[in-house]
């Protein structure tokens, strides 16, 4: 292209320059002059890395002086050009010449960047299409949200995490017995709420001691960072907050923390979250009269925070009343009166009755019909009740549908969800192994002594340190004491692990001193690999303790794990224990064997318990097994009886040679335990626990989900965009690939992928036994981050090709458009189930016919050959004319294709939300627990998507030159 002083050219290799002027010409030379930086550059004539900058009609442009021009005509005088139009601002027709364009000019249009030689890699392009497609198809799962997660796809989990999560402001008691997985369910309900932007801001109130485990929980399942807050970061962020919770959107404190200190609360309460989730809250105490602290902090947080979830193993085990209290802070216009509440349960039962009878397959009598039309009584069901009694599928579907109607109608059920184990199966056998040793000699003169120099301990005080013997010894033969050289636990596990050397082992201590000593002792003596996991590491060092005691290959044989530094982690992968010591109270002994005895969990669990005779472990044991059968079994009855026994049994470990009254007291706690176990039994909502496992239809979720894992297309994209990103990929054995940052990356720190790199799977079952390796999915934030990074700015969005085809002439010219049908509208109001950003294809040759039906992308693709730069803006300069023409023709064919989009959408929307908020109003009528709050936000929610979808719109997105060559 002949050159002339004034025209605007923009440079390929150094666009941040901005537009250039041409300032000055000799025979071989040009000049530009690039205002927006000062900077000069010189040219060669021929073959320069320059492109010549002009737009086309329809094409918005800036002036030097800040306003902007819509063009309507262009007209050339001596080799520069003049656009016509209307201006913006004033509405005026003016003339503008494109000496006077802004330099700092940049080109986001797809269209504007091909002409202005902005051009992309041909495998961007690609990438950036596919990003695309497969986008919409994750925004139009129905379970998005819920596969993401780094846990086993188990059904009634998902259920309730479906249930839930779906909801508005969702306000429900999970209350599944322990080792169903509710800190699981919270965390699904949690990551859907925020991906769906249903929540921002999520507070999680916790027991101190549990903070860390939640805080892993959900960094290592979801992925959701959340931030610790003690006193330390309390007083960090009031430097940088006037409100120092409003410093970071997700939050986990004590409860501790938050009761202590009202101004705390208060700040806490005004931080307006959108979800509160409270653990442990049956530690919640409640009466009419004196309501405790801890209640009346929570209450205050629940009735300023739209979502609430309440997590408790014991709904009703601190009895009716502290259910009703925990009810009342979900809801508590709902359960204002405990009289009316009490009477209420009480008409539960014949549904409960009618729910199993149904369940039983049995023909159904004339009054038993009678009872069933009165419990549905607002909608004809006389068709169903006929159709129950034939035999075949007919009659399965039919208990089912009038089972669904009862659960709707009746109980608490839409604000409770409990699961037993009862209900739920594939749980494993426990089997006890007693290990009974002697008391050695420098155990009972460390003992005696301690006796009469603790004279003045607290009863407390003594049975605690009775039950450490090693403590006792140490503290006086001091810190060189070697009581691991005489103590027979020692010389009994170093003899059991080398006679079980393939076999993983967990050893839990109560202190982490213990587990330190030990591992020394294991690996010096007998050369057995362990790895030790203690409250003293930090959690990457757990981290790889624990990947040390999973791997297969090269892994330590055992893990030594102290009390606290067990919390939150799943072994399931190993099957025996030893319990080196005891812990002090039922909860933290199932929470030791909870380790271990989980869902999925393939074989029977080995529990080896060595103890000391005439030592209070001795005593602990027997309380334990003959007495509450914990060790066994799960045991429901551990705390109530733990809290009423509570003096009795610290008398008798504080002296364990007095054990007069002792075979009396373990009987008591027995018939006791039987006794509660048997009135928790005889409590049991079936209507309930039905109503949370979900049925037929979670096993069908699980299975949905399980199919989608191990996707290939996920893989390929996954690799292909680590690749065009930059990232460095290793492969491990294994299914594993290490992710590391290199140093030509398109951004320079990516989301999501630390400095230091990470080890990644795309295997379910190999992120679940590699605790060190994240779980790659569609939900993960590395594919979320490289999603939005491709997809949110201009990587790819233009490319010139070359098709070497003999079929068709040389020269013969396509353009590849990727048009995008979307809605701009709140997240919350999650239009993508509708209608997700939608990219439509379209190939055109220069007679305006769209050949994209014919030609499939991927088969197209691999056709095509790359172009350099320099080359590229060569080609689109010959043809720019030719290329816009294309585009005016394409206009009314992607509207035709767009407007059958958004048309589907409405009518998509617009039924199933009615549906929805018509199912809502006819149960509002017969099921108090649907509160106003939801139908007004169904209401609104409908009315707001049906106006958003009107507003729906296209536009292009990424356009590809594709010229024919026969070389």
């Amino acid at each position: 292209m002949p050159f002339t002083v004034g025209q605007r050219w923009i440079s390929d290799t150094e666009s941040e320059l901005g537009l250039g002027t041409v300032v000055a010409l000799d025979v071989r030379m040009v000049t530009l002059l690039f205002p927006a930086t000062g900077e000069n550059r010189l040219y060669a004539r021929n073959d320069s890395p320059i492109t010549r900058v002009m737009f086309n009609p329809g094409d918005t442009i800036s002036s030097h002086e800040g306003w902007q021009l819509i063009v309507e005509e262009v007209k050339e005088d001596k080799g520069l050009l003049t656009y016509l139009g209307t201006r913006i601002d004033t509405e005026e027709s003016v003339a503008m010449r494109e000496m006077l364009l802004d330099s700092k000019l940049t080109f986001s249009k797809p269209q504007d960047r091909l002409f202005a030689g902005q051009i992309d890699r041909m495998d961007r392009f690609a990438l950036r299409f596919r990003a695309r497609k497969y986008q919409r198809e994750q925004f139009r799962l129905r379970w998005s949200g819920l596969r993401g997660m780094r846990a086993s796809l188990i059904p009634h989990q998902l259920h309730i995490a479906y249930e839930v999560g779906q909801r508005h402001a969702p306000r429900v008691l999970l209350a599944d017995e322990v080792g169903l997985g509710k800190t699981i369910e919270a965390g699904m309900i949690i990551h859907q709420q925020l991906l769906a932007g249903r929540a921002e801001r999520v507070l999680i109130v916790v027991p101190e001691t549990l903070q860390h485990q939640w805080l892993i929980e959900m960094l290592r399942r979801f992925n959701l960072h959340f931030s610790l807050f003690d006193d330390e970061r309390y007083a960090e962020a009031a430097h940088d907050a006037s409100n120092p919770f409003e410093s970071e959107q997700l939050v986990i404190c004590s409860l501790d923390f938050v009761r202590r200190n009202k101004q705390r609360l208060e700040m806490l309460t005004e931080a307006h979250w959108d979800l509160l989730v409270v653990d442990e809250a049956h530690h919640l105490e409640w009466s009419e009269e004196a309501p405790s602290r801890e209640y009346q902090v929570i209450e205050q947080l629940a009735e300023h925070t739209p979502g609430v979830l309440l997590l408790t193993a014991t709904p009703e085990q601190l009895g009716q009343q502290s259910h009703f209290a925990r009810l009342r802070l979900l809801d508590p216009n709902r359960f204002h009166d405990y009289r009316e509440f009490v009477a209420e349960q009480q008409t539960y039962r014949p549904v409960a009755d009618a729910v199993t009878l149904l369940l039983g397959g049995q023909r159904l009598s004339n009054d038993e019909k009678n009872v069933l039309g009165e419990l549905i009584s607002e909608q004809d069901i006389e068709p169903l009740l006929s159709a129950a009694n034939e035999k075949g599928e007919d009659s399965e579907d039919a208990r089912r549908s009038l089972i669904t109607m009862l659960m709707d109608r009746h109980g608490t059920s839409r604000v409770l969800f409990r699961n037993t184990r009862n209900g739920v199966k594939g749980f494993p056998h426990r089997v006890l192994h007693q290990i009974r040793l002697p008391l050695p000699m420098q155990y009972q003169t460390a003992i005696k002594v301690s006796g009469i120099m603790g004279a003045k301990k607290t009863v407390e005080a003594r049975a605690r340190d009775m039950l450490y013997p090693e403590q006792i010894y140490q503290e006086f033969e001091g810190e060189n004491a070697t009581w691991w050289s005489f103590d027979p636990r020692v010389e009994w596990l170093m003899g059991y692990l080398t006679t079980h050397r393939h076999e993983k082992v967990l050893v839990i201590c109560a202190k982490a001193d213990t587990a330190l000593q030990l591992e020394q002792v294991l690996r010096e003596r007998e050369g057995i690999r362990a790895a030790v996991f203690h409250e003293g590491l930090s959690i990457i060092e757990r981290d790889r303790a624990a990947a040390y005691f999973a791997s297969e290959e090269e892994g330590a044989q055992v893990l030594l794990c102290s009390e606290i530094g067990s919390e939150g982690r799943n072994f399931q992968f190993a099957s025996r224990m030893v319990m080196f010591d005891l812990p002090f109270n039922p909860d933290l002994l199932e929470q030791r064997i909870g380790r271990l005895d989980r869902i999925g969990q393939q074989h029977e669990i080995q529990i080896m318990v060595p103890y000391l005779e005439q030592t209070a472990q001795a005593i602990l044991v027997r309380w334990y097994h003959e007495g509450l059968d914990a060790f066994e079994h799960t045991c429901p009855t551990g705390r109530p009886i733990y809290d009423s026994s509570y003096q009795q049994l610290i008398g008798f470990l504080a002296t364990p040679n007095e054990q007069e009254g002792l075979n009396e007291f373990i009987h008591e706690c027995r018939l006791h335990h039987e006794a509660l176990k048997l009135q928790l039994e005889q409590g049991r909502d079936r209507l309930l626990e039905m109503h949370s496992n979900g049925g037929e239809s979670a096993q069908a979720l699980a299975q949905s989900i399980s199919e989608c894992d191990n996707d290939v297309n996920l893989v390929n994209f996954a690799l292909n965009l680590f690749d065009i990103v930059g990232i460095n990929q290793e492969d491990r054995s294994d299914n594993l690939i290490i992710l590391t940052p290199s140093d030509h990356m398109l951004v320079p720190d990516f989301p999501g992928l630390p400095q230091d790199g990470c080890t990644v799977t795309f295997d379910r079952e190999q992120a679940l036994s590699r605790e060190d390796a994240q779980f790659i999915t569609w939900e993960h934030p590395l594919i979320r981050n490289g999603l939005d990074l491709i997809l949110s700015g201009d990587t790819g969005s233009c490319a010139v090709s070359l098709l070497k085809n003999k079929a068709l002439p040389v020269g013969t010219l396509l353009v590849e458009l990727i048009y995008v049908v979307e809605s701009q509208a709140p997240k919350h109001l999650q239009l993508t189930r509708f209608l997700p950003p939608t990219p439509i294809r379209m190939l055109m040759d220069r007679k305006g016919t769209n050949l994209a039906e014919q030609v499939e992308f991927e088969s197209f693709n691999r056709q095509l050959n790359a172009v350099n730069r320099h080359t590229s803006s060569k080609l689109v300069n010959a043809v720019q004319q030719d290329v816009h023409a294309m585009l005016q023709m394409a206009e009314p064919l992607v509207e035709q294709q767009a407007r059958v989009l958004i048309d589907e959408a409405k009518v998509e929307a617009d039924e199933k939300l009615t549906a929805e908020l018509a199912r809502m109003e006819a149960l509002r009528a017969v099921n108090p627990n649907i509160r106003d709050d939801e139908l007004e936000a169904l209401e609104l929610t409908r009315k707001l998507v049906l106006a958003n979808l009107n507003d729906a719109n296209w536009r292009l997105d990424a356009i590809r030159l594709v010229v024919v060559s026969h070389q």
